[in-house]
């Protein structure tokens, strides 16, 4: 089996950024494979200094096949760093892991990791593989959906080829076929506000586009039913994070299945998903959490 590369992107936070690895040393898969990590430049003199510690600690990792380091001199942002990226490594070796520097993962990570890269490498109608999964869904190890996650996922060179970085394109196509509703799970998560706000210039999310890309393409997403990956980063110290447990959920130590009946989307895994979102991101569920915080 042929490993795709790992490639890791780090910023400011040295603590977030050793525990994440020492979780991916603890893979089987990892000595055979090879760690790609970009490290974005600092914004200013304030993080500086903790830039340095995060390089000084990716600068003595082992455990790999291969550790290659890139060093941004600039800020280049998380989006820029993530498309340059990943693009680069499809172009080179067919398919990528991809991870950022506040996901811890479970010990067969990278085993469904590669599994399923390589199941569905020829399969067209499938482009995204993740490995995170909310909390008590009730779902099969392995089920298509047609909706990609951005922590701890993978993708191909030949599906890498959709994604499209201009949101105002993407949004006019969603609106023009009426698709809005069925992007946002009838109306339970508003992702076409994400998108709508990326357009605006008010966030300047990748995830979004390539969300949106995949969707307008009718592609679909391999995703874990356990989740292999936990987001420690809603401690406040990064770009994009805050206080949320919401997404808390048990890291799976097991193996699990990437066996589907057939090549088309879980019906129920899309109930699921609308369910929880009302559950968590209905207007009484963002009063009780405010109230808590």
């Amino acid at each position: 089996m042929m490993l795709a590369p790992v490639l890791l992107f780090t910023y400011n936070r040295p603590a977030h950024t050793q525990q994440m690895l020492e979780a991916l040393q603890k893979n089987p898969l990892c000595r055979e494979s090879t760690l790609f990590v970009f490290s974005d430049g600092y914004k200013n003199e304030t993080d500086r200094q903790q830039v340095e510690e995060v390089r000084n600690v990716i600068r003595s990792v082992d455990g790999f096949k291969d550790i290659r380091i890139q060093e941004n001199a600039e800020n280049k942002g998380l989006a820029a760093n993530i498309i340059e990226g990943v693009t680069q490594l499809v172009n080179e070796y067919g398919k990528v892991i991809v991870l950022e520097d506040d996901l811890i993962t479970s010990p067969f990570f990278l085993t469904f990791m590669n599994d399923v890269l390589n199941k569905f490498e020829k399969e067209e109608k499938v482009g995204h593989v993740h490995a995170y999964c909310y909390p008590n869904m009730g779902l099969p190890d392995l089920f298509l959906i047609k909706w990609t996650g951005s922590w701890g996922w993978g993708t191909w060179k030949r599906a890498w080829k959709y994604f499209n970085p201009d949101g105002e394109y993407l949004l006019y196509e969603l609106e023009r076929r009426k698709l809005t509703n069925t992007f946002d799970f009838n109306g339970s998560y508003p992702y076409t506000r994400m998108l709508r706000r990326q357009v605006k210039g008010e966030n300047d999310s990748w995830a979004i586009r390539w969300n949106a890309s995949l969707f307008l393409a009718d592609i679909l997403s391999a995703n874990a039913g356990k989740s292999l990956v936990q987001n420690i980063g809603f401690d406040g110290t990064g770009t994009h994070s805050g206080n949320k447990n919401m997404y808390v959920t048990d890291l799976y130590n097991g193996k699990l299945s990437t066996e589907v009946s057939e090549i088309k989307e879980n019906e129920n895994a899309r109930k699921a998903f609308e369910s929880y979102y009302r559950k968590t991101n209905s207007f009484w569920a963002k009063v009780k959490r405010r109230l808590v915080k």
